[in-house]
């Protein structure tokens, strides 16, 4: 019995290093079986038992992990001033989100000119204008202390309210473009897969940071973590039309230009009242401060 018990913790718990590599090695293993094998290859049956024990073990290490994570915040110095600055956090999600969308912005628009589609010389459009609103908000932030100076926080978010307006019409013309030509951009389905993992990941904490900035009552942390919001919505419309072209049968594709209709309106609408909602706040604000 002692012997059985020292084997399933051996099994369950294994060194760390082991379930590093388990991680790396099994998602190989997975994406073999899908691309190259085929679901009934035998190969794939070891693919899907290999990653089973992957995610049983890693799931078994998740208490350790959080315990350790709370460890390193309690006793590290850099994760404690992290912890402890939101300002310094916001600096740190904008410079990230200014390369990404930089770097993305460029792709998109290499490929428009590529294949010659009016699609990602929108979505290229977007991305840039993501890209000044983050440019603008980060030399804010670094250039000034959190709650410093209200007024110029005020303006630059009614400023970013007005571009996120603007951003309305590169949203049009993407949605303009799949429903007219009932047209949608393919991925590979595991692309697909990953995609939808990050826009659902992406839109949770967008709406969680925009819940938990509020306090700072800083128009600047707002306007980013609103930024974020806007971009996490628009990115589920682009989830939509490429899991509708990965998944969708001949039943989807009669439907799909009246589905991504209804999906473009709607985001276009609530980027809209995003925009309208901080352009109404800042100007009420900022006439409160002349007024003092």
């Amino acid at each position: 019995m002692e012997t059985f018990k020292k084997i399933s913790k051996k099994l369950l718990f294994p060194h760390i290093a082991i379930v590093i590599l388990l991680v790396p090695i099994s998602a190989v293993l997975l994406v073999l079986a899908f691309l190259k094998f085929g679901s009934e290859h035998p190969f794939s049956y070891v693919a899907y038992v290999v990653s089973a024990y992957t995610l049983t073990v890693v799931c078994m290490y998740i208490p350790r992990l959080i315990k350790a994570i709370k460890r390193i915040k309690e006793e590290n110095k850099y994760v404690m001033r992290l912890s402890a600055d939101a300002r310094l956090r916001v600096k740190l999600s904008l410079y990230g989100s200014l390369i990404m969308n930089t770097a993305y912005a460029f792709f998109q628009f290499g490929l428009g000119l590529y294949h010659g589609s009016f699609w990602f010389h929108s979505l290229a459009l977007y991305y840039l204008l993501l890209v000044i609103m983050r440019f603008f908000l980060l030399r804010d932030v670094r250039g000034m202390t959190q709650g410093d100076n209200i007024r110029s926080e005020l303006k630059r978010y009614r400023f970013c309210g007005v571009i996120l307006l603007t951003m309305t019409l590169a949203l049009v013309s993407m949605v303009f473009f799949i429903t007219y030509f009932n047209r949608g951009v393919e991925h590979h389905y595991i692309t697909t897969i990953a995609l939808a993992a990050y826009t659902f990941a992406s839109m949770t904490m967008a709406i969680v940071n925009v819940v938990k900035y509020r306090k700072y009552n800083s128009p600047l942390f707002s306007a980013s973590k609103a930024i974020n919001l806007a971009a996490a919505t628009v990115s589920m419309l682009t989830l939509e039309t490429a899991m509708l072209a990965a998944f969708g049968g001949e039943e989807v594709e009669q439907m799909r230009g009246l589905m991504t209709l209804l999906t473009g309106v709607g985001v276009c609408l609530f980027v809209v009242a995003i925009a309208i909602s901080m352009i109404c706040k800042a100007t009420r604000e900022l006439k409160k401060q002349m007024r003092i």
